[in-house]
């Protein structure tokens, strides 16, 4: 586990220290779902819709050379009379979304008997699987990005945040968090496809997400410890939410580490290059690979997907 640091009465700072390397920079430059951001200026900034979905918050992060990453909370939306145990969440789901709730020294032993993970662990070092803010921003931008260019789902993302989400001030620079789910239930399908400019069908699957995040059938803790296929078959009640979504938020927004994500295309052929197959690994075939990786499959393949094309690029044609 991390060691995080105790508060100062009426500080807005914490420090994490993690355990194994880790790489802010890594995370940062990370693009997946919504996140984009092609420099890194020493800051990574956040804003998001605390666990518990009720306010919202933003963070500014940087790193120490010695790999203590250092918080300042630039805001938490409608803060009262719970402002320290709002504080102490969004320092725990900090450190959820960056990975850094974990010991690592484990995740990167499985490179001292696979040549193929020594590679990638040296390709991306401190590498740790970034993660959607919770799996309700991982549903929400889910049901948005569904068969439409990443761009475009940036855009309508962008345009309900602003129009209905929490804005702040983070690092110099101006980020909204997503609408809380009760805030997106008030709006209803008529008002988030105005807000966003979306269809009235991606509207009401926007809606859906919400009232699943009010049922709490989006709370991190509870998917993580039901169990992979319980939590997948809960996950596909969501309208909208089908096999790859439903893996996509159990892998990429719960903080579990042993989850194989057999559903990603791209996962399968990076394995069978990387891996010496003639062509895309099977499912079966990935299982056996990935036995050794456990209990850190879920890592292991973000970093398959993340530096497996850093490597490969750099081989001969022909290897």
């Amino acid at each position: 586990m991390a060691t995080i640091g105790a508060y100062r009465r009426g500080m807005d700072t914490f420090s994490i220290e993690p355990q194994g390397p880790f790489s802010l920079e890594e995370a940062a430059l990370f693009g997946f779902g919504q996140r984009s951001d092609a420099t890194y200026d020493g800051t990574m900034r956040l804003a998001f819709c605390l666990d518990g979905y009720r306010r919202q918050a933003a963070v500014a992060l940087t790193q120490t050379a010695g790999g203590v990453v250092h918080g300042t909370i630039s805001g938490i939306s409608g803060l009262g009379p719970e402002a320290t145990r709002d504080r102490e969440i969004v320092v725990t789901q900090v450190a959820r979304v960056l990975s850094i709730d974990h010991d690592a020294t484990g995740y990167q032993a499985i490179g001292d008997h696979d040549p193929v993970i020594a590679r990638l662990l040296e390709a991306a070092p401190g590498l740790r699987p970034p993660l959607f803010h919770s799996p309700y921003e991982a549903a929400l931008w889910a049901v948005i990005s569904m068969r439409r260019p990443r761009q475009t789902a940036e855009r309508w993302r962008a345009r309900l945040a602003q129009a209905a989400g929490a804005r702040f001030d983070v690092a110099g620079r101006q980020m909204w968090a997503v609408p809380t789910p009760a805030r997106v239930i008030e709006l209803g399908e008529t008002g988030v496809a105005a807000a966003a400019g979306v269809d009235a069908t991606r509207a009401q699957r926007i809606v859906d997400v919400a009232v699943a995040a009010e049922s709490g059938k989006l709370d991190a803790a509870t998917l993580a410890g039901v169990g992979e296929d319980r939590a997948r078959a809960d996950l596909r009640t969501i309208p909208g939410i089908g096999p790859f979504y439903a893996d996509l938020i159990v892998v990429r927004a719960t903080g579990v580490t042993d989850v194989l994500p057999l559903n990603e295309p791209r996962l399968c052929a990076l394995m069978g290059q990387l891996y010496g197959f003639p062509g895309p690994v099977t499912p079966r075939e990935a299982e056996r690979v990935a036995e050794a990786w456990r209990p850190w499959r879920t890592w292991v393949a973000v970093l398959v997907r993340a530096a497996g094309p850093r490597i490969l690029s750099q081989e001969p044609a022909n290897r």
